[in-house]
């Protein structure tokens, strides 16, 4: 129980100072940054000292880059090889290259030159996203390119997490390069290893967990899966995070790719938050004047050098000045990923501390005027580039606007036979439903259906829900339907959102939920028979479609007081 008062401590002050920094519409990751430094050794005040903490912040990295796994699949790669990933592992590589090459002109040796380059290449995602959105950008030509890039940059330094651990190494050059060579070679067996895990292991414990529809026991599974990832290359001599990746990119080709993200984003994010509590306690005030020339130049060179770099790519597949130059302001932020890079290098010995000082400084520099570059982005491109100069944006392939896609919940015989209809017309979707031989038949079927509980907000989430055109519950559950409504009221009230009602009770708590329609089965079943009828009895078309639609305008009124006269 000794450690229960900085515990406590630790959470106190974590939530003040996040909850202010989320009023404040400032990046959260900032904040846990901030608690870092208050409760770190370098700073007046308590101090929370806890080995374990430290370790289990470790685990922060595995969720991350498992999370960015699941999104990025093999397939998913291999489709998008050409324009945006083409982008994102150029604006590393070059970025590298180039700010490595300035740090090593510095007087420092060509390890740590590299480790600078490849720190100062990142880009904060969270940064990008959470000012693109509150400034309405997200859907701009300039934002999905920034943010697409900004994504890739997570998943083309991958390898930053196989070579810096060996620059550690004291040793000659030859040795140096085979012991490399062998990192990258095991690296390779252990994407193998994990390829084929996923293959004939993974999926099937999955199946296996999803038919108990426990989300508790799906959550324990899913822990399992990442963890026993990272454990296996870690036992090679590779870092835990590269285990995490490798298993979110084998899970992300399956049907329980949504679900198993909802299900570690909480840890993801808390052990994340821990991470960045532990890179703020690394930062020391007092040891900031000595170095501060160092420190704003570092923080030039990142902005600068991004900046250009990602404009002068960006013209290569844009004739728009505009677009390319506002997509660099949108990657000059530095990254916490860049931070984590950081984290092993110091931990590997290839930075000594005062390095360590002036790079995590210079990328927290980087990080503030990078946002406000991106705050006044278009003022700032409205001054450098003449408005005579911009082309039309449709040319280059992403349209501005919604994403038109619907969101079927529940894939049963009402959303399988909605999921036929939209198909039949062209309409893209997306499916989920609770019953794994319903997701396998779907898929079957070549339709988009997947493994989760519409009753869980962290599915809705995964699923990118706030940006489908229309929303179908069709699962027969009151419950689960006034669950996922509540999730929508609160998050995306744009999204119309239609619902099946088993009877008219059902059917009226769920329009007052926020339903746009609620169709009881039971009354449109007899509407159906009543219309059939008509048309036999060779009632026009259009006057039977009038008096079925004013049966359902008046809610249903007419048949209800019929059935009430005649009780």
């Amino acid at each position: 129980m000794e450690n229960l008062a900085q515990i406590l401590l630790l959470l106190a002050v974590a939530i003040t100072i996040v909850v202010t920094f989320q009023r404040l519409h400032v990046p959260t990751s900032l904040g846990y940054l901030l608690v870092g430094v208050v409760l770190g050794p370098y700073t007046m005040g308590p101090v929370v000292s806890m080995p374990e903490l430290t370790t289990l912040a470790e685990f922060g990295i595995v969720f991350l880059l498992f999370t960015i796994g699941l999104n990025y699949s093999i397939p998913q790669l291999i489709a998008l090889r050409h324009q945006i990933l083409g982008l994102g592992t150029g604006q590393v590589v070059f970025t590298t290259l180039v700010a490595g090459t300035v740090v090593w002109l510095a007087g420092l040796p060509i390890a740590v030159a590299f480790v600078f380059g490849a720190v100062f290449a990142q880009s904060s995602t969270t940064i990008i996203s959470s000012l693109l959105t509150e400034q309405g950008e997200e859907n701009s030509q300039h934002g999905r390119f920034g943010l697409a890039m900004s994504v890739f940059q997570d998943v083309t330094a991958v390898p930053f997490l196989v070579i810096i651990p060996v620059l550690g190494m004291s040793v000659a050059a030859d040795v140096l390069a085979t012991t490399l060579a062998w990192a990258i070679a095991k690296a390779i067996f252990a994407f193998v290893l994990v390829f084929f895990m996923g293959r004939w292991l993974l999926g099937p414990l999955l199946h296996l967990v999803s038919k108990r529809r426990s989300l508790e026991t799906f959550t324990l599974a899913t822990l399992l899966v990442a963890l026993f990832a990272a454990w296996t290359t870690n036992g090679l001599g590779l870092s835990l995070a590269f285990g995490g990746f490798l298993a979110g990119m084998m899970l992300g080709e399956t049907e329980f790719r949504h679900q198993v993200e909802s299900s570690v984003s909480p840890f993801r994010d808390v052990l994340l938050g821990l991470f960045f509590i532990g890179i703020g306690m690394r930062f020391e005030p007092a040891a900031i004047p000595p170095i501060w020339e160092w420190v704003v130049l570092g923080a030039l060179l990142i902005l600068v050098s991004k900046i250009l770099i990602v404009a002068l790519m960006m013209h290569r597949v844009t004739t728009d000045k505009r677009v390319a130059w506002r997509t660099g302001l949108m990657l000059s932020v530095g990254g916490e990923f860049g931070l984590a890079l950081v984290a092993i290098a110091l931990d590997s010995g290839v930075l000594s501390t005062v390095l360590g000082q002036v790079a995590i400084t210079s990328v927290l520099l980087s990080m503030v005027v990078g946002a406000v570059l991106i705050r006044f982005n278009g003022s700032i491109v409205n001054f450098l580039v003449k408005k005579t100069d911009a082309k039309s944006y449709s040319s280059d392939g992403l349209q501005d606007g919604p994403e038109q896609r619907v969101v079927i919940a529940g894939y049963g015989r009402v959303g399988h036979t909605i999921a036929v209809l939209l198909h039949s017309r062209g309409i893209p979707f997306v499916a989920v439903d609770t019953d794994v031989q319903r997701v396998a038949q779907g898929r079957a079927d070549g339709h988009q259906v997947f493994f989760g509980d519409i009753m869980d907000p962290g599915l809705l989430a995964a699923i990118r829900v706030e940006r489908a055109s229309l929303l179908l519950i069709t699962v027969d559950s009151a419950t689960a339907a006034l669950g996922a409504l509540s999730y929508m009221n609160s998050t995306c009230p744009q999204v119309p959102v239609i619902v099946r009602a088993r009877d008219l009770e059902s059917s009226t708590r769920l329009l007052n939920a926020g339903a746009v329609h609620a169709y009881p089965e039971t009354i449109e079943a007899s509407l159906r028979l009543g219309a059939s009828a008509l048309q036999m009895l060779n009632v026009p078309d259009e006057e039977i479609d009038q008096i079925v639609q004013g049966v359902r305008d008046w809610g249903y009124r007419p048949i209800l007081e019929k059935e009430s006269d005649q009780a």
